[in-house]
């Protein structure tokens, strides 16, 4: 705004953006104004919401109650909490979820030792919500790797935060905007570095982002999330086409010299009303990138929607612009200079790292373990970070992955098999069937305010189910099955072979009703297929809503087996169910012995919260 200090609001918008602009869209960039600014707004038009960090440690200190933290600072603190890392925890009061960010998911062993030992001290179940039996599958004291490279902890007491806080910054962990209104952290190709597949080892750059960033007060009230990707990738791991911002390799001669930086995607997303991130006209070099993704920011906090709560992700503002004049206003507030375009280095996305694999250093491997919807014990993690001290290098990390799996780096190759026969690493097989490999889930009712129906327990159960009872083709490594616990992405389900967004179901059984009215109300999901990122991105199609959680693995029993009876050369499954018609693909669910669509979505169930997803 300091470029436009002195200018009354509409000569400030008319001066960036053109008149014929701001008639168009003035209903969405006046700002927000007492009578039309959302209640998040209010909250932190009230307080910054950094404050809250100090104020963490005084609730720490005096053991407030979420009763008492309520009334000494209001409701609004528990949105404001979300920038010290810590959501509320669903259902169960008085407790929270922490979230780590991992800029580029690269941990070294140290940073990976602590966060499993914080979770198997402090992520830990009361007493009355099960202790140490709370989970059928986990049992107690565990974490999750997200779709963000982060890792959340369940369970946290707020009295314990200070502590938690001071062993992290031992070794240069944070919390602090792990959510909220702000940069989330970014993300980047776990392989950085490892592969001959990058252009260049971006994480220096993904670092210097998330360094300027996190904790700048300037930059940490936007109007909503800011979700920025950086890679030097040719495969994208990073997921440019679903980001806020997607940095991506590419190459341009300037003044006779080839140099080598970064292409940009910008307004890409999921949740209610998805986009594909749409490209600009730049050539952003490394050393300019942390001011590049400020001024995008610097765009998007003057131009953001701070009324409409639905409406207000970046990709909303990039759509209502269009994407020249969204790098119009960007260009303006850069203070270095924006070529245009050079060489695009893409050729696709992988977002798969399982397995064993060559580093292009000689000699090492790195090798990917399968976290089936990336959840395992404090315990397990922090003996996967012994091992890659023991049986790596000096360089040996930790690596988180979008697909909620981990990876192990610089295994002299003479160790690699004493390190797979650790007894996480014969759990965490790097080696699963396509349906454990593929599978995402999150955090679902177990803990989420919003989530409709349980998922971890849930996909983890059917992956396996799915691998023994589904003979798929032997070159399908890989089936992307992905599910949310409602309407919003965590689980990122339209870039999914199958995804799954969850609904109560009301299933039309007379003999098994529920309630007086006579319905018979169960766990079920919308159900929809063909979704994948990369040079065929395409977001997948709701193809049968409120399916009966029962009936979900019979209709997917079908599905492969016409699939394998009609797949033609290598054809992939979410190819195939684009090339089949909607239509079709139902009659093929509704073959199976199973009550496919014999549900409606329950009226009070449905899809009308959104959760804050990561």
């Amino acid at each position: 705004m300091d470029g436009y200090r002195g200018l009354g609001i509409e000569r400030m918008f008319t001066h960036a953006l053109g008149a014929r602009t701001i008639r168009r869209i003035s209903d969405v960039f006046t700002g927000p104004t007492e009578d039309s600014m959302n209640t998040v707004e209010e909250y932190k038009q009230n307080k910054h919401p950094l404050d809250v960090v100090e104020d963490v440690k005084e609730y720490a200190e005096e053991g407030l109650s979420f009763e008492e933290i309520e009334e000494r600072a209001g409701g609004g603190e528990w949105e404001r909490l979300k920038w010290a890392g810590m959501y509320s925890h669903g259902r169960k009061g008085d407790y929270f979820m922490m979230r780590t960010k991992v800029p580029g998911g690269y941990l070294s062993p140290e940073q990976a030792e602590v966060i499993g030992e914080v979770a198997e001290e402090y992520a830990v179940a009361p007493e009355e919500f099960g202790g140490e039996e709370q989970n059928d599958i986990w049992g107690d004291a565990f974490m999750d790797i997200t779709t963000r490279q982060d890792i959340q902890k369940h369970w946290i007491r707020v009295e314990d935060v200070p502590d938690i806080w001071e062993t992290y910054g031992e070794v240069d962990l944070t919390t602090i905007q792990g959510c909220g209104d702000g940069a989330r952290n970014v993300l980047g190709c776990p392989a950085a570095g490892l592969d001959d597949h990058e252009c260049f080892d971006a994480q220096p750059v993904i670092d210097a982002v998330s360094d300027y960033f996190t904790g700048n007060r300037e930059y940490a009230n936007l109007p909503r999330k800011f979700k920025m990707t950086i890679t030097g990738c040719k495969h994208d791991c990073g997921q440019s086409q679903i980001n806020d911002v997607g940095l991506t390799p590419a190459r341009k001669e300037i003044d006779g010299e080839q140099h080598y930086g970064f292409h940009c995607k910008v307004g890409g997303g999921l949740s209610d009303g998805p986009r594909m991130a749409t490209e600009m006209d730049v050539f952003v070099l490394p050393e300019h990138a942390v001011e590049f993704c400020r001024a995008i920011a610097q765009t998007f906090k003057e131009l953001g929607d701070r009324n409409n709560r639905g409406v207000c992700r970046m990709r909303y503002l990039v759509q209502q612009l269009g994407t020249e004049e969204f790098e119009a206003a960007v260009r303006r507030r850069c203070e270095v200079d924006l070529p245009e375009q050079g060489v695009d280095l893409t050729e696709g996305y992988t977002g798969d790292h399982v397995g064993v694999h060559d580093q292009k250093q000689d000699g090492l491997k790195y090798v990917g373990f399968n976290v089936i919807t990336g959840r395992m014990g404090g315990d397990e993690f922090a003996e996967a970070a012994r091992a890659a001290k023991e049986y790596g290098t000096d360089e040996a990390s930790i690596r988180l992955a979008t697909d909620q799996n981990f990876l192990i780096t610089h295994i002299p190759e003479e160790n690699l098999g004493e390190l797979l026969n650790e007894p996480f690493a014969r759990k965490y097989e790097h080696d699963p069937g396509p349906f454990s490999r593929g599978a995402v889930g999150c955090t679902g009712s177990e803990f989420c305010n919003y989530g409709i129906i349980e998922t971890k327990n849930r996909v983890y159960r059917w992956a396996k189910a799915l691998d023994r009872r589904i003979d798929t083709p032997d070159d399908l490594d890989v089936v992307r099955m992905h599910m949310s616990g409602c309407s919003a992405s965590c689980a990122q389900p339209q870039i999914a072979d199958i995804g799954f967004r969850g609904e109560t179901v009301n299933v039309d059984d007379p003999e098994g009703t529920t309630n007086e009215e006579g319905d018979n109300i169960v766990e079920g999901m919308d159900f929809g297929l063909g979704g994948a990122l990369g040079s065929d991105n395409e977001f997948l199609d709701w193809v049968e809503n409120a399916v009966p959680a029962s009936a979900v693995i019979p209709a997917l029993e079908e599905l492969f087996a016409a699939y394998s009876d009609e797949r033609e050369d290598e054809e992939r499954f979410y190819d195939w169910c684009r090339r089949v018609d909607n239509d079709r693909l139902r009659s093929v669910m509704r073959r199976a012995d199973a009550n496919v669509a014999g549900g409606t979505a329950h009226e009070t169930g449905g899809r009308g919260g959104r959760a804050d997803s990561d």
